[in-house]
This record gives C-alpha cells, structure tokens and sequence, in this order.
C-alpha cells in the first residue's frame, strides 16, 4: 500500500505543479526579483528613424491565395518606415493563385520552391536570402498589430535578447464557437506564463504566429522538425541569449473551425513537443544552465510527456487505494475525480449539442488537450522523417 500511495501522491503532485503550480510559483519567484533587484529599465526606441534598423517581414505560405491581399492590406499599415521594411513570402511548394496574386504587389520579394518541404524547410530557405539584421516572421492567416514592428525593435535594443515572442490572441467568429474559445482560454493563460517567464529569464520558445530574430543567430534546422519556431528560439536561449516576450506585438486570427479541426493542431503540437523536447534534452541539464532548466521543464517538457501520463495514472491508482480502504482522503480525491470527469463529459455533450457552459467546457478542454498528446505519440512516429502537415481549417 505504500508504494501505491507514494505514486499516487507523486502523480498527483506533477499534475498540479505542471498545470498551476508552476504559475504560482513563478508568480512569486518574479515578484521576489523586483524586489531585490528591481524592474528592469525599459528599452527605448532611437528618436530618429533613420537610426531605425532595417527589417525584413518574411511569410511562409503554402496555398494561400484567399488570403493573400487581405494580409498585404495588413503588412501595409504597419507602422515602421517604409524604406526600412523588406517584404518577403517565402511560398513553399504552392501550386494555386498565390504567386500570381502577390505579383501584383512590386515591392515583394517572392521565394518559391515548387517542391512541398514544409515550413521548415522553407524558413532555412527563406533566411539564407535575408540581409536585413532583424527577420520578423508570421503566419499568413494572422493579422498583425500596427505597433508590432517597432515593439519588437525597440526590445531588440538589448543586445542580450536574441528573439522576440510576440502574443498569441484567438478570435471566434461568432459566440459559442467551442474550439476558438477553449483556445482563447487557453493562449490567455499561456500568455501570462510566458510573460513571467520572460521577466525571470527568457520566455521559454516563440510561436509561429509573430516572432523575430537577430538573422545573423538562425542556423538552418533539420527538415523534419515540427515545431521550428520553438527549436529556433530555444537554440538561442542555448547559446546563452534570451526570448523576450511582449503583450504590446500580437498577432490575431481565428480560432479552429470546431474541435476536429483544433485536435489536427494539438495532435501536431504535442508530437512537436515530443521531438523538440529530445532535440534540445541538453537543456534539461540544471549543471548547464540551472534557471534555464528549471523553466524548460516546468513548462514544456512536463506537459509535453511525463504530465499526461500522471493525470491518466490517477483514475486506477485512486481505485486501487479506495478498495483497499486506505483512508477517507482518497475517497474524497476519488469523488473529486468523478466529479471532474463527469463534468468533462457533460461539457462534450454540450458541445455537440452547439451549446456550451464555461463552468463544464474547462474540464472537457482540458482533458481534450490532455488526449492528444496521447495522439501525437504515432504522429510523431509517422511524421518523423518529414516536416510537412496537413493545415487545420480556420473558423
């Protein structure tokens, strides 16, 4: 009974450190460094625009065409000099109307490969062409704020911050759209994880919706990897650089069409994770870099292995201790259990319904992140020699 109870209490507590925990805990750890040291003085931007750096605004798109003149609309309100700004697509393997459509705007430089590689792919492309000091990179069907350009630069006055992570924010086309919701929620609080993390130390990874680099850092990546915005950054982060992540740079676009659409993403993400957290097991090392290790694992790897294996390992050790009467704790926690998962459900059956309650959709979406990183494990298997995935469709 004793072995049982302590893996019962170890999974218990990787599920709760990994979901709250960790933000509890780096709440405090931040508050306790602005006290013994202070906030950090804040960048400044040169006053004149000339001293401006030069940018390069690359996208990588794959059959875009319906979206191509809204984002140039989007890139052309931009605030940042125009003869400071290089406009790049990078259009892998494309065969439909995108090429045509952005020839049409002179002022972007096209980089085409017929052949599909996938994003990866064409990134190493893409930023084997870029001169410019500064990549800003996003995805086609992202629209970007008019400040973001110049946020980002003025972050990049620190010579120690490598790339910049801007914020992810979800749209839903209309109320109740189950999938777009369930990820606004859940970028909300990612969002505030990785800007206590970067107040620590360094945001842990960028995402592929907004992100920058100083383009001299980027080495090519391996073909196949599947979340190249996160190996990319954590590279950096590596090589003794930070990630510095900003509310006031964000990137908007919706949310997955319904649940099966957003488990294609989920399920490419967590195979993702898998791979990349591998790749980058150097970083795990806490006689390398301590601080970088405890962030790396608390937020990523945990979540991404270990974690969901724990939440599922919960049910029989519970049932287990529960026949053998080993308290009234583990009843309770066994009650609280069901508890959790019927709520789970009920908000599934409201879902398929087109109804919903956030009280019910909480536990449900959880758990629906939690499955697919089950999921992604023969993705990852499948996937392993290429880079390339099918696109979950928009809302």
């Amino acid at each position: 009974m004793v072995a049982l109870k302590t893996a019962f209490w170890i999974c218990a507590f990787l599920v709760f450190y990994t979901y709250l925990g960790y933000g509890m805990l780096l709440w405090l750890l931040v508050k306790l460094k602005h006290i013994v040291r202070g906030k950090a003085e804040r960048m400044a931007l040169p006053t004149n625009d000339a001293e401006l750096p030069v940018v390069t605004f690359m996208v990588c798109a794959y059959n875009e065409q319906d979206i191509v003149d809204l984002k140039m609309k989007d890139i052309y309100q931009l605030d940042y000099p125009k003869d400071k700004l290089h406009i790049t697509w990078v259009t892998d393997g494309s065969f439909d109307d995108t090429n045509n459509r952005l020839k049409a705007y002179p002022d972007v430089e096209i980089i085409f490969t017929p052949e599909r590689k996938g994003k990866t792919a064409a990134l190493n492309h893409g930023l084997s062409m870029v001169k410019s000091e500064i990549t800003v990179m996003t995805d086609a069907n992202t629209m970007v704020n008019k400040g973001a350009i110049k946020e980002i630069v003025r972050l990049m006055q620190d010579p120690k911050v490598a790339c910049v992570a801007g914020e992810k924010r979800v749209m839903a086309r209309h109320e109740g759209q189950a999938a777009a919701e369930g990820e606004g929620l859940y970028w909300k609080y990612e969002s505030a994880l990785k800007h206590m993390d970067s107040e620590l130390y360094s945001a842990m990874g960028a995402a592929g919706e907004l992100n920058a680099i100083r383009t001299a850092l980027y080495e090519p990546m391996p073909e196949n990897a599947l979340l190249d915005d996160f190996v990319m950054s954590m590279e950096m982060v590596d090589k003794g650089y930070k990630i510095a992540y900003t509310h006031d740079a964000y990137a908007m676009e919706y949310g997955s069409a319904d649940l099966q659409e957003e488990s294609k993403r989920k399920r490419r993400i967590a195979a993702g994770g898998l791979q990349s957290s591998w790749w980058l097991r150097r970083m795990m090392n806490p006689f390398r870099k301590p601080i970088v290790a405890f962030q790396f694992v608390s937020h990523r790897v945990l979540r991404w292995s270990i974690t969901p294996f724990a939440l599922m390992a919960l049910i029989p050790l519970n049932v287990a201790l529960v026949m053998m009467k080993a308290g009234t704790v583990y009843t309770a926690s066994w009650i609280l259990q069901i508890l959790f998962y019927l709520s789970a459900f009920c908000g599934y059956l409201l879902e398929q319904k087109g109804r919903r309650s956030k009280l019910l959709y909480v536990p449900y979406y959880f758990l629906f992140m939690n499955m697919n990183v089950f999921a992604g494990i023969p993705y990852l298997y499948s996937h392993r020699e290429r880079g390339t995935w099918e696109k979950a469709k928009r809302g």
